[in-house]
């Protein structure tokens, strides 16, 4: 992990400097992450880039995931779809379950903190250990939760209001609560591996792994194989270009231990697309940061198709490379793009071949985008940014007056 000061170049020294400001007030106050798992998903990559740099600013900062089991995380699964708006069906059991392993895991972490951050609904009834002793404790969401099922959404909000602030990645997600809410959008780390520079040789060689060609134009959605991320309509929407434009498709991606649903999603993807030798389907492990930095700038469009979002980092990474985004105007994604201006918004199947099909054939306009894209991701959604937002976020806590209420 690279230390913050390399972050000079890309962020200019004043940035850092004021980081270093912020934090000397912060030095003294101890703070625990918990989120569900260590591995895969965009939590776990985004604390996996951010300790290590608030650790180097001096910051006493841990990271701690629940112990659970596939049980656990298919109904959790289930509340995430929830949140994002689906019908689903949780019964007494399930949700007598899902506190049972949160109070199993309350047992099990050592919470000496001042401050616990707890990230999204999986360990959300951890609130309940050592409430009243001082302690600060934080909710993250970073679910779309601008239109939850009621029923689920009543469950956790028992649970959210007992806690001293809920954060959230996009104002359309704010709800009305008793307790303090604040926004903070997600960001990227510019020096990882995933988004750092890569020579021409790299790219290439990524590219012959896969026996994908580099001269025909790419289309690219790398994201989690989710039925919420509609591998499927990518499909549907590759071939109405596919009818004008000989073109190829790759759908890059994995899944995260707290999601019981992406093999059966993956095999769905791999059947649609098993007589098309121009779709790639690239079940990739957790770490291949490299293999998608390499396949977002070989890229001509690259999309984000969600039907439902929290954020969409997938598209300020795709930005950040200067690629031309076609995404859903779902979640946090209208905040990282302006319709025409830094890439395009979409809401139907239709809309999304459209727009892949004057991207291709304009390519200066597609390239206008990128450069646009990059500059909106360079002034917002750097991870020094983040990282500024949580140090005055854990110092309002003993301020409450500072908290910006969004309620």
């Amino acid at each position: 992990m690279k230390p913050i000061k390399e972050y000079i170049p890309v962020v200019g020294k004043q940035v850092i400097d004021e980081l270093y400001l912020v934090a000397d007030k912060v030095k003294n106050i101890k703070v625990q992450n918990i989120n569900s798992t260590h591995s895969g998903g965009g939590v776990a990559e985004i604390l996996s880039r951010m300790i290590p740099l608030m650790k180097d600013l001096g910051i006493s900062v841990s990271w701690d995931s629940l112990e659970a089991g596939d049980k656990f995380f298919t109904i959790t699964k289930k509340i995430h779809n929830a949140l994002h708006g689906l019908e689903v069906s949780l019964t007494s059991k399930e949700y007598d379950y899902f506190l049972e392993i949160n109070e199993k895991n309350q047992k099990k972490l050592s919470t000496d903190s001042d401050i616990v951050y707890v990230h999204d609904p999986q360990p959300i009834a951890l609130i309940d250990k050592d409430k009243g002793q001082g302690k600060k404790w934080l909710w993250r969401c970073h679910v779309d939760f601008s239109k939850p099922q009621q029923d689920v959404w009543n469950f956790l909000k028992k649970f959210i209001q007992n806690y001293d602030a809920s954060v959230f990645s996009a104002p359309a997600f704010a709800r009305k609560l008793n307790c303090r809410q604040v926004l903070v959008s997600p960001s990227i780390d510019p020096l990882s591996d995933k988004n750092k520079r890569l020579d021409q040789r790299e790219i290439d060689s990524v590219l012959e792994k896969y026996g994908i060609d580099k001269d025909k134009p790419i289309i690219t959605q790398v994201s989690r194989f989710d039925y919420l991320k509609d591998p499927l309509g990518v499909i549907k929407s590759y071939r109405l270009v596919k009818k004008y434009i000989d073109c190829q498709l790759v759908l890059a991606g994995g899944g995260a231990t707290d999601d019981p649903n992406t093999i059966e999603v993956l095999k769905e993807a791999e059947n649609s697309a098993a007589l098309d030798k121009d779709i790639f389907i690239l079940h990739l492990p957790a770490q291949s940061h490299l293999e998608i930095n390499a396949l977002q700038r070989a890229s001509t469009v690259i999309l984000q198709k969600s039907l439902r979002e929290g954020f969409g980092l997938t598209v300020c990474e795709a930005l950040w490379k200067e690629k031309p985004v076609i995404a859903s105007a779902v979640g946090g994604i209208p905040l990282q793009i302006a319709h025409k201006y830094s890439g395009i918004l979409t809401y139907t199947t239709e809309g999304t071949a459209y727009w892949i099909k004057q991207l291709i054939q304009e390519p200066e306009y597609a390239k206008r985008l990128g450069a646009h894209g990059r500059r909106h991701v360079a002034n917002n959604f750097l991870i020094t940014r983040q990282i500024q937002d949580y140090l005055l976020l854990f110092l309002s806590l003993y301020n409450q007056s500072d908290i910006v209420d969004l309620g």
